[in-house]
């Protein structure tokens, strides 16, 4: 007989070094887990996460604590009902159609081509340090009509509030520069609200100045929370997801090969990375009234850990779940960044990702202008670098060998 192996400690260096087995082992033995070092429920099986994210039952009431201090003030992931629904009405246009397409599209090209142009000549590079981590960054910087010489000032606030949420193990040192870079955020956004309020522009923060739904606009912390949680959700996911992408690619060079003759597999290329090395492992949801799952009740106030790393490698939901493959027949690319997704990287139902479409936009124009610039890519070190990271995932350097011509 084979014993039952005990529960992952996902708080250990073991678990960060392959968080993967330590899933499977949840899945299979403990679908719903008390954490004792995270305080927390631990959700591991695709059905069950999304019935966390669908329901609402499940509150995000948790972002009272996780969110709002380092964003300042409470944002639209916190919001439930008629206030939910009026807030996500005045932000979301900018982000979908005809807004996104004319007026935003060229920002995201000319970044990416400004970043690519810095190493363009080069016969190695670090695309992560080089490229993904600015590129979101300072699309967000442009669309919100902000000044471009301080893209290296969004930058370093961006890295320590994404470092905040990530400090699962609460180092003090790094809790405090998250919440120091959200009040600089702050500080400096409030005076040239001031001045889009008096004279708005054709810019993000302008829009977000004089958008109105049923009589309500914006507040000035309605915007600065609303800025920050762009900034981190935003950026982070792109800039993750991006060097995800290419290091699953360059390690499957028959489906490189397939995306640089065909960019129309670029969204199920990015949708599948998506799945497969999701940068956003997990996220919390707040019962309002004790839950069952698989015969175990979730005490009402408890906070939930939803694994999406885990549900996204269920064989109970995908097929070969540890199989990268941009092909897979059961991930649809053209419902993968809307609501309908078959994937849970953007949430799914009220809280779905309300950037997941700029996300989608910002990949497909930096994969075209990298595969048009360099011919070739490899792993300069002639292997995939690891992942690192447990709450947030990804790639701290991706050193290429390229070509250009």
């Amino acid at each position: 007989m084979t014993s039952t192996p005990p529960p992952p400690d996902i708080l250990s260096p073991e678990f960060a070094a392959d968080p993967y087995a330590g899933y499977a082992v949840l899945r299979e033995h403990y679908p719903v887990h008390y954490n004792e070092p995270t305080k927390s429920w631990l959700l591991s099986r695709y059905d069950d996460v999304a019935r966390a994210f669908r329901d609402p039952v499940f509150t995000t009431d948790n972002y009272d604590w996780q969110l709002e201090p380092v964003h300042g003030g409470r944002t639209i992931v916190q919001m439930s009902g008629h206030e939910h629904a009026v807030r996500r009405a005045l932000v979301a246009p900018a982000f979908r159609g005809r807004e996104l397409r004319d007026r935003f599209m060229p920002v995201i090209e000319r970044n990416a081509a400004e970043l690519i142009d810095g190493f363009r000549e080069a016969d190695e590079a670090d695309l992560a340090g080089q490229f993904a981590t600015h590129f979101p960054v300072n699309v967000i910087v442009d669309m919100l009509g902000l000044d471009r010489s301080d893209h290296d000032r969004f930058h370093a606030w961006y890295s320590a509030v994404v470092e905040y949420f990530a400090n699962l193990g609460q180092d003090p040192a790094v809790a405090g520069a998250g919440l120091r870079a959200g009040r600089e955020l702050r500080e400096y956004l409030l005076p040239v609200i001031d001045e889009r309020r008096a004279a708005p522009g054709d810019d993000l923060l302008s829009s977000l100045c004089t958008a109105e739904v049923d009589g309500t606009r914006m507040t000035d912390q309605d915007i600065t929370s609303f800025v920050s949680l762009l900034l981190s959700a935003g950026g982070e996911t792109t800039d993750k997801a991006l060097t995800g992408m290419f290091r699953n690619l360059i390690g499957h060079p028959e489906q490189l090969a397939a995306v640089r003759a065909d960019r129309e597999l670029v969204p199920a290329a990015f949708a599948e990375s998506l799945r497969f090395t999701p940068p956003l492992q997990m996220i919390m949801r707040q019962p309002a009234e004790d839950v069952s799952l698989n015969g175990t009740t979730i005490p009402a106030g408890s906070t939930v850990t939803c694994l999406i790393g885990s549900a996204h490698r269920d064989p109970a939901r995908y097929d070969h779940p540890d199989r990268f493959d941009i092909l897979r027949h059961d991930l649809t690319p053209t419902t993968a960044f809307t609501a309908a997704a078959d994937h849970l990287a953007f949430a799914l139902g009220r809280h779905f990702c309300v950037g997941a479409l700029l996300a989608r936009a910002e990949v497909v124009v930096a994969t075209g202008q990298l595969l048009d610039a360099f011919p070739h890519m490899a792993f300069a070190d002639g292997a995939a670098p690891p992942e690192t990271g447990v709450f947030v995932r990804g790639l701290r350097r991706l050193r290429l060998r390229l070509t250009a011509h």
